[in-house]
């Protein structure tokens, strides 16, 4: 989930990175404004710099902006790099990272590397031990719900459902006129606010209506509220804002608790609103529930006493509206990670975590009220939870049916809310069987480009590994593959390409679309390595030759050197040289020069230590392949006669 609302995740300092040209940088990132931090870290990273500071910080600007593809790219470089000097804080998150693109045998992996480099009294060596429970057996537990995204989701974050009579209020970034256009630094999104809709009579489906209450929706975030059972109180999540935007000490606005009283002469608006006493200017207080008598408040916050980044609170309400001192509900209910958007019944408390044993991000967790205290949560399984994050679980208990959230692929928009029905594993496997067929596409892209890749074997493995078909990229990069597969099952894609890295992707079908799109990455095996129309070259700078010459200058040599190093380290690439000239002067003495320079240019890299054989052609091509329209008698800029003097390095077998 894009995390602009949720209560603040305190970011472990692991470095004293202050370097003058990353202060911008460091400032957006302190603000939360990931989005605009990572694009300057990267900025860097493409100019070179690839110390360890920068691909932490790059990695992190997405890791809590809940981006796991992007934060797992970045750590996946920072820890070849930096295997034996990185904090063990970046094996966890790597670990974290691999989980939330499916990639959990890995994960696992780097879980115990983690547990092995940490503390030994880091209390996530025992939340992620699994001494009772291991990731099988949680991607094994029996479907129970079968879910269904609703019409009210849009492009933007959609959360943090409750119930209001047959209506549902929800938090929505809609960009609508109600307020003047805003963006929120964290995500480029607009501002939260509330807004309601009528869920109709089956429980399945809500039709957006309106803004919940102009009282209660200010130009800032508002989201998750809660409201007592005769509906003339509520509670509700916005930022520090009551007139002024406050922040702390560093910058940052923090989240508060809010309660206002309904006022039916204002046609049923609010007022009387009020922060509730144990708010901060400090840290965040969040994301309430209220027990089914009305006499206790859950909330979620990380303030003095809090086990891990946020944990789960509780209050007793006073009859005169008064609030005991809040309780942590311990270390059965929060763990080190992240515990979020509490949900109560009568019996059971349902909430978001991703520090207990998941499948992904945040994952919906469940735990019976017994004796006066919790039992041990358990997971709700697929395929309520899938790989990324799942939160904000609200249940009617009489007909098993709710809502919940979830960022997973194949939604509408950023976070979607879903209309649930609560089954049994033999109806949910007999739905499966009468009436879900998944299809599943994608796409193939470049990891460090974004470009698209085609002609990529793609194959297809089902759980027990056995290859059930493969497919090539189109010349679009995308790829489908001609084969139906069970909803809510689990499956592999295994990617291979000459001159790239092999990858696989783990995921799980879905059970509330009939197609399931995977977006898959793949990486070249060397960063100078790019594909250019479908052809592998060896991508270096320019290889510049003065006038009339063909001698290798010095600075054509530092080049041609990459080239050298390369080709030593990768002894299978074989190449063709290619040389090209502008169109200037007669076309007979270019095509003499330009093979005059591609000999020239084999024959150092001979003279560095490449095998001749390995060079399988050096051929210039003169004019006769201009990269733009500057042929004979056409006037162009010297730049654009540049772009026609070059060199190619094509690869022609690895």
């Amino acid at each position: 989930m894009k995390k602009y609302i949720s209560i603040l995740l305190l970011f472990l300092s692991v470095s004293t990175f202050a370097q003058k040209s990353y202060d911008k940088a460091d400032r957006f990132f302190s603000q939360m404004r990931y989005v605009e931090a990572a694009k300057v870290y990267e900025k860097g990273i493409d100019r070179g710099d690839n110390s360890i500071e920068v691909l932490q910080k790059a990695g992190d600007a997405y890791y809590f902006n809940t981006d796991m593809e992007q934060a797992n790219k970045w750590y996946d470089i920072l820890i070849s790099k930096y295997r034996d000097e990185v904090h063990p804080e970046y094996l966890f998150r790597f670990a974290h990272t691999l989980r939330g693109i499916g990639n959990y045998k890995s994960a696992n992996k780097w879980m115990k590397a983690f547990a092995k480099a940490s503390n030994k009294e880091d209390k996530r060596i025992n939340d992620y031990a699994q001494k009772e429970q291991t990731l099988s057996d949680v991607m094994a537990i029996p479907p129970a719900f079968e879910l269904k995204n609703i019409d009210i989701n849009t492009e933007y974050s959609d959360f943090g459902p409750t119930y209001y009579g047959s209506k549902l209020i929800y938090s929505s970034a809609i960009d609508t006129s109600y307020y003047v256009k805003r963006r929120y630094h964290w995500n480029k999104q607009p501002f939260l606010n509330f807004y309601e809709g009528q869920i109709n009579a089956t429980e399945t489906n809500v039709k957006r209506e309106r803004p919940f209450s102009k009282a209660l929706n200010t130009k800032y975030h508002e989201a998750t509220l809660a409201f007592t059972k005769d509906h003339k109180r509520v509670y509700f999540t916005r930022n520090n804002y009551n007139g002024d935007l406050k922040r702390d000490k560093e910058g940052v606005n923090h989240l508060k608790l809010y309660t206002a009283t309904r006022n039916d002469s204002t046609d049923n608006d609010w007022d009387n609103i009020k922060e509730l006493p144990f708010n901060s200017d400090a840290y965040s207080v969040g994301h309430p529930t209220l027990s089914t008598d009305g006499k206790k408040l859950y909330f979620v916050s990380d303030m003095p006493g809090s086990i891990g980044a946020t944990d789960i609170f509780v209050v007793d309400i006073m009859d005169d509206n008064t609030y005991s001192e809040p309780k942590n509900l311990g270390p059965k209910i929060n763990t080190s990670g992240r515990e979020m958007f509490p949900f109560m019944t009568e019996n059971v408390l349902y909430f978001a975590s991703d520090g207990h044993l998941g499948i992904g991000g945040l994952d919906v967790f469940e735990s019976a009220i017994s004796a006066a205290s919790f039992t041990t949560p358990q997971n709700l399984g697929l395929p309520l939870n899938s790989n990324l994050d799942d939160f904000g679980f609200i249940v009617n208990d009489t007909n098993e049916q709710g809502f919940v959230c979830s960022n997973r692929e194949g939604g509408v928009g950023d976070d979607d809310i879903y209309a649930f029905r609560r089954i049994k594993p033999e109806e949910f496997e007999d739905i499966i069987a009468d009436n879900c067929q998944q299809s599943v596409k994608g796409y193939v892209s470049n990891t460090r480009t974004r470009e698209r890749i085609s002609d990529v074997t793609v194959a297809l493995y089902n759980k027990d590994g056995v290859k059930l078909t493969q497919t090539q990229s189109k010349i679009n990069g995308d790829y489908e593959f001609n084969f139906d597969l069970d909803c809510s099952e689990r499956y592999e894609v295994r990617l291979e390409k000459l001159g790239y890295n092999l990858n696989n992707k783990v995921f799980v079908t879905s059970s509330i679309s009939e197609e399931t799109i995977i977006p898959l990455e793949l990486e070249t095996i060397d960063e100078l390595i790019v594909e250019d129309n479908g052809v592998l070259k060896i991508k270096v700078g320019i290889i510049f030759f003065d006038t009339n010459k063909s001698y290798i200058r010095p600075d054509a040599a530092v080049e041609l050197n990459k080239i050298v190093t390369l080709m030593l380290q990768q002894p299978d690439i074989n190449i063709r040289v290619e040389s090209h000239t502008d169109s200037r002067a007669k076309d007979s003495y270019n095509l003499a020069l330009s093979q005059r320079r591609a000999n020239a240019t084999r024959e150092y890299l001979i003279r560095q230590g490449v095998t001749s054989s390995r060079i399988i052609e050096a051929k210039g091509f003169g004019e006769t392949k201009l990269m733009n329209t500057c042929a004979n008698g056409v006037p162009c800029e010297e730049a654009q006669h540049q772009l026609n003097r070059r060199s190619e390095f094509i690869i022609v077998k690895m």
